[in-house]
């Protein structure tokens, strides 16, 4: 069953029981309105009969027939005896509640009864000591308007289905028109992989939420696929340069021409070097392709352990430069492995630009990484895009390096739920502020 059938079914049932109940609460009022007509008659004739002068229970009062409007009478006595006006004809049942009523035993009360075919309201009354007077009154006027009304209250209900079941068919279509569309634009996406498509999500109610959030999904997939090529892109051309030079000296190795081994030596130290440059941009690329997504599940990290580790190896890497410690106890939640690489290449970064002899100073406190250095600095210009993929001002393009180990530093911190950001640092030198929020440590 489609969609619109269910929601047309549903809204059609919902109607069908609506018009249904108040047909019923409709029936039950309307009966007991002309039930209670009847009972007020039979109180108003039973004053009308109290008041009359009995001589020997033989009231001064006309012999009305079975189903009259006077009321049909019968004197029944604490014994069970009856006596009617004019003799007997067809009795009203007696009942031992009808008896109690003789008998001052228990008070009036009103009852239904069927004689001689003829359905009638009874109240029974006392009349005199060890005596009560039982009147009936046909119910036929009042059963014939109801069975008019249950007529009538069936057919209103029939047609309230039918009404219900073409509504249901409107409100389902109008309903289901922006599903329809969201299906025709996921049909669309899906056999041209255009992530450009985009749906109306004009409104407040949940199918426009549902079409904002799709729109929104679409955008996310298309900055995503834009990202992947570009990244694609960018890898193709850095890939590029070394592999020609790497093309080109293995080509000279390869030749018949007589070497010397000085050259062959500085060809042989260039291709290791290449080798090397690649090696590194390989795994810099598989981490940026990794995105946001963390390689391991974070635990707690001491990141001023972290941080001392990767300053260690930077003292290694680069023993012309003097790393300044002052690192205080910070406890997040992270991946260590992810956390040390983004430090290192802040440090990298710094001690590149650092002149011989120069000084970098690390800070850790508060789940907040500081690394200032005291080169020139970065221009105005280049400071919005120094985290982006690929990017290298052109001062440092005579320089070693990809241009992605500041795009990783900014992935690994949104990744950790934190940012980066750099700016000029007073008194020279550039000052690169790496904040990170994993959550609180486990208690």
């Amino acid at each position: 069953m489609s969609f619109r059938a269910r929601l047309t079914l549903v809204a059609a049932t919902a109607v069908a029981l609506a018009v249904a109940l108040a047909s019923g609460v409709v029936y039950v009022v309307v009966r007991d309105q002309l039930r209670d007509q009847v009972d007020s008659a039979l109180q108003a004739r039973a004053v009308q009969i109290q008041q009359e002068p009995f001589r020997e229970l033989r009231p001064q009062i006309p012999d009305p027939k079975l189903g009259e409007a006077a009321g049909y009478i019968q004197f029944v006595s604490s014994d069970g005896t009856i006596r009617r006006p004019g003799g007997f004809a067809t009795p009203i049942p007696v009942t031992p509640r009808v008896l109690e009523v003789a008998a001052g035993e228990s008070p009036p009360f009103y009852a239904d009864a069927t004689i001689a075919g003829t359905h009638g309201r009874v109240v029974t009354f006392p009349i005199t000591p060890g005596w009560a007077i039982q009147i009936l009154r046909s119910l036929d006027e009042v059963d014939n308007t109801l069975d008019r009304l249950r007529t009538f209250l069936i057919l209103i209900t029939l047609a309230g289905i039918g009404l219900a079941v073409a509504l249901g068919l409107i409100v389902s279509r109008a309903a289901i028109a922006p599903v329809a569309r969201l299906t025709r634009a996921t049909e669309r996406v899906t056999e041209t992989g255009d992530l450009s498509e985009r749906i109306d999500s004009s409104g407040q109610d949940e199918l426009s939420r549902l079409a904002g959030s799709f729109n929104a999904m679409l955008g996310a997939l298309e900055e995503s696929t834009n990202a992947q090529r570009q990244l694609v892109a960018d890898a193709s051309h850095e890939l590029r340069t070394p592999l020609t030079s790497l093309r080109t000296n293995f080509e000279v190795l390869m030749s018949d021409r007589e070497l010397d081994p000085d050259e062959r030596r500085r060809l042989l130290d260039d291709v290791v070097e290449q080798i090397g440059e690649m090696t590194t941009l390989i795994a810099e690329l598989i981490e940026l392709a990794r995105g946001d997504q963390l390689p391991t599940r974070p635990v707690d990290v001491r990141l001023d352990l972290v941080a001392q580790e990767a300053v260690e190896r930077a003292r290694r890497d680069r023993p012309g430069v003097r790393f300044n410690t002052d690192l205080h106890e910070s406890v997040i939640r992270g991946v260590p492995s992810s956390l040390e690489r983004a430090i290192g290449n802040v440090l990298d970064n710094a001690a590149k630009w650092s002149p011989p002899g120069g000084e970098v100073d690390v800070n850790v406190e508060d789940g907040t990484v500081t690394v200032r250095d005291r080169g020139p600095g970065i221009d105005d210009a280049d400071l919005p895009h120094v985290f982006d993929r690929f990017y290298r001002s052109p001062s440092a393009r005579t320089m070693p390096g990809s241009g992605l180990g500041l795009a990783i530093v900014r992935q690994v911190a949104e990744a950790h739920g934190g940012d980066v950001i750099a700016e000029r640092a007073e008194g020279g030198g550039t000052r690169v502020t790496l904040r990170l929020d994993g959550g609180p440590p486990k208690s």
